[in-house]
């Protein structure tokens, strides 16, 4: 089987039980429980050339490598993605509300991918796309998507690296600070975010709604939605952070992934990949203020 992604363990990780490190490890894997054993029941992990045990405790420097998955028949969901950029070693897609990117599910984005994407005519193509991080199924827009071997590895390492900068923007409950640095630790590790607040409306039921930017720096589960909730100003629509009885839960998240700055993972070129935030937004925003006016 092919090796399409590496891992280097960090000090800071000695000790952690491999099952438990693995989502962190490949952001593109499946977060729950039984996707991992699901991964290492098909003897896909390696940890140091050796096939791996889901209880061994890691060491620093320890390497933990991916294997693809060769028997796996890519399942074809048909969606028409948005496609955004697109080459022989990656794509980026936009995707869309509601649907996750993975999972035992049929309708998931990794399943949609054949639909809409171009096979990769190097000689490391993979038989199935892989995204190479997560957005919440209610979130919506930018995943970068491998095409190939030396592409996933690559986009793993910068990801790790933190060579990969992402931009959200949000609407979120009442008017934020102008900007700020968020440290709230998730999951028992540092988690790092910052916010710029754009613009601020005021809203009858709210007090204030404001649409703000957000970078964040590490890469945990819901990171953004829980920093921004641990400042009192949940992302409107965010049913599980968000306690305000106004939160417009019925009309979706207002969470978007709206740029991308990388590497390009083989040629090294800077790509800077950007979209607008979706309509609502904007939308939601205005018949706000009209209501006060």
């Amino acid at each position: 089987m092919k090796s399409i992604a590496q891992h280097t363990v960090p000090k800071a990780y000695t000790g952690v039980i491999l099952k438990k490190y693995l989502s962190t490890a490949f952001p593109m894997l499946p977060s729950s429980n039984q996707g991992i054993k699901k991964v290492i029941a098909q003897k896909r992990i390696l940890l140091d050339g050796e096939i791996a045990q889901w209880d061994t405790p890691l060491q620093e420097g320890q390497i933990i490598t991916l294997l693809e998955d060769a028997s796996a028949t890519p399942k074809v969901f048909q969606l028409s993605l948005e496609i955004i950029y697109e080459d022989e070693h990656m794509a980026i897609v936009y995707k869309p509300a509601g649907i996750p990117v993975s999972g035992n599910q049929f309708k998931t984005i990794v399943n949609a991918l054949p639909y809409s994407l171009t096979p990769s005519k190097e000689t490391d193509a993979l038989r199935t796309f892989r995204p190479v991080h997560r957005l919440d199924a209610p979130t919506t827009g930018l995943l970068m998507v491998a095409k190939n071997s030396r592409a996933m590895i690559a986009l793993g390492q910068q990801l790790e690296e933190k060579k990969i900068q992402k931009i959200y923007q949000a609407v979120v409950i009442g008017t934020p600070p102008a900007e700020g640095e968020l440290h709230t630790p998730m999951e028992e590790k540092n988690a790092h975010s910052r916010f710029e607040t754009l613009r601020t409306v005021p809203s009858i039921r709210n007090g204030s709604l404001s649409l703000v930017k957000l970078w964040p720096y590490t890469g945990r589960t819901h990171q953004l939605r829980i920093h921004m909730a641990s400042i009192g100003h949940p992302i409107v629509g965010d049913k599980q952070y968000g306690a305000s009885p106004n939160m417009l839960t019925h009309k979706g998240l207002f969470l978007s992934a709206v740029a991308l700055e990388l590497p390009h993972p083989i040629t090294g070129e800077l790509m800077n990949i950007s979209v607008e935030a979706p309509a609502k937004f904007n939308s939601l925003l205005e018949r706000e203020q009209r209501r006060i006016l």
